[in-house]
């Protein structure tokens, strides 16, 4: 009798011991998944703040859409379609426009994060997608309804994923967006690159203006660069920004920002030592 309420009592002391391991456990665990997720993202506050809130962000964006007015209006001269290879002359004429902070503006997510303090997620980042909830880019939306009305078909590439292509569909529509469709709307697929979206539109088109924020909307030479990289291939290309590129600014943001961090899957701690060693002074 004694030897069984021995056992017993052992028993109940294993199965607390065991008991407070895993609880233990289970709470370190929940512990570094919440760590994880408190991202140092208060260096956005500006860039965020910017967009919100400087009439100058709003200037910037009604003149870069002025620029890709004036630059279409000059394509229709009958002189500039005669200097073009013959092939393209009767091809249908195309503007090909970024999504995010090119033509919706998606700042009320960046803020949700500065505010709760978590570093990008796809997840909450498509919830915000499929809330359908975002603004017009000041100028986006009258440019592309002039380009339309004068027949120049628009395309929206953006590296949305399929998950996310409904909701976009939905929200530039909502919004009076012209020319928008299955067909028009390509979003990223297999490839983060939009070198094949874009050559998928040349075959059929003729693009006039690429309109983004990232450089990468623009060219695939400037994918995966360096900063001396990106700067040298933008030198390179003096002669096309706002005629046949036109840059929307965007400081939230971007591959300019990947590239500090060379492209690598860094810590908070490391992102905010790159960030600093990044800075330029006296």
């Amino acid at each position: 009798m004694k030897s069984k309420k021995y056992l017993l009592s052992v028993g109940l002391i294993l199965s607390s011991i065991v008991s407070t391991y895993f609880i233990t456990a289970s709470t370190a665990q929940q512990t570094a998944q919440t760590q994880t997720l408190v991202a140092d993202n208060e260096y956005q506050v500006g860039a965020v703040l910017f967009m919100q809130k400087a009439a100058e962000f709003r200037a910037l964006a009604y003149q870069a859409f002025n620029v890709a007015q004036m630059q279409l209006d000059a394509d229709f001269d009958k002189k500039n379609v005669k200097n073009l290879p013959k092939a393209e002359r009767k091809m249908t004429r195309a503007v090909v426009v970024d999504i995010d902070e090119t033509v919706l503006d998606n700042s009320p997510h960046q803020a949700e994060m500065i505010k709760n303090r978590m570093p990008f997620t796809p997840a909450v980042w498509t919830a915000w997608v499929n809330r359908r909830e975002a603004k017009a880019i000041p100028g986006a939306l009258e440019f592309l309804k002039y380009a339309n009305r004068k027949g120049v078909r628009v395309f929206y590439v953006s590296n949305r994923n399929e998950a996310e292509k409904q909701g976009t569909i939905d929200n530039l529509k909502a919004l009076g967006f012209p020319d928008v469709s299955e067909e028009t709307v390509l979003v990223r697929t297999a490839e983060s690159g939009k070198e094949p979206r874009r050559q998928i539109i040349s075959a059929k088109h003729r693009i006039v203006l690429l309109i983004g924020d990232n450089l990468n909307d623009f060219s695939n030479v400037f994918e995966h660069k360096s900063i001396a990289d990106r700067f040298a291939e933008t030198d390179k290309m003096n002669d096309v920004w706002g005629k046949r590129f036109i840059v929307l600014p965007n400081a939230m943001y971007g591959d300019w920002e990947s590239a500090i961090y060379e492209y690598g899957r860094l810590s908070e701690v490391e992102k905010t030592a790159k960030r600093a060693n990044a800075l330029e002074s006296y």
